[in-house]
């Protein structure tokens, strides 16, 4: 198959020696968006306005933080926090009233916690991130249907984590019918588990280790198995 623009980063994540290519497709997509975020971008009056109104996530305001860029997310947090006291102080003149009993309704909704509960829910990194990973997701199964190589490159890979496992197991009906979709469901699975019990393995050697009985002992594949650990059950672990 003829490589086009957004297989690039799908096949480059797969040809990486990692736990889980998934998450190495949003890692790099994650360090895009914060280059992006940090770079002259947040000039941009379009853009400001966005990170106005959304923000960012908890995650993503600490790795915005460790740029070397801390005028400019100064100047975002300045113009994002103004945006927040405007929108509280007109929200917070409609009270909510109270309770009238234990078997009735309250008298209304609670216009500010309903605007912090949406804010919770906002962040400028994840939404520019997001858009370009469904498409990512997509691709896989793309270049599964059309692409032999790609297929090698799947089936050979240390599987995936536990998440994005899930999220192929959900999207792959979306995307692949009949033998296809059986195909790639098995590769998938026998990739995932092989991982799994692989760096488990690993995980239990390293307790092993601990043991007197095991002093001096080869530790083989168990220096690193807590990061690999964690990566293949709660993702993300870079």
């Amino acid at each position: 198959m003829k490589e086009q623009l957004y297989t690039i980063p799908v096949n480059d994540a797969f040809d990486t020696d990692c736990e889980c290519p998934v998450c190495a497709m949003y890692k790099q997509l994650e360090d895009n968006a914060i280059d992006f975020t940090m770079g002259p971008s947040y000039m941009e009056d379009d853009n400001r306005a966005v990170t106005d109104e959304k923000g960012f996530c908890y995650k993503h305001i600490r790795m915005l933080y460790e740029q070397k860029n801390r005028l400019g997310l100064a100047l975002m947090l300045d113009t994002h926090s103004q945006k927040i006291i405007r929108d509280l102080k007109g929200l917070s003149n409609q009270k909510p009233s109270s309770s009238a009993g234990l078997f009735k309704k309250a008298g209304g909704t609670n216009s500010v916690s309903d605007y912090v509960d949406a804010l919770e829910g906002k962040c400028f990194v994840c939404d520019r991130i997001e858009d370009s990973f469904s498409r990512y997701i997509g691709t896989i199964f793309a270049l599964w249907k059309k692409d032999t190589a790609f297929r090698a490159k799947l089936t050979s890979s240390k599987g995936f984590c536990v998440y994005h496992y899930g999220m192929l197991y959900k999207e792959a009906p979306k995307n692949l019918k009949d033998n296809e979709l059986s195909e790639f469901l098995t590769a998938v699975d026998k990739v995932f588990f092989d991982g799994m019990t692989r760096v488990n393995g690993d995980i239990e050697w390293f307790i092993d280790l601990n043991d007197y009985r095991n002093q001096g002992a080869d530790p083989k594949n168990s220096r690193d198995a807590i990061p690999r650990m964690i990566n293949k059950t709660n993702h993300f672990m870079q």
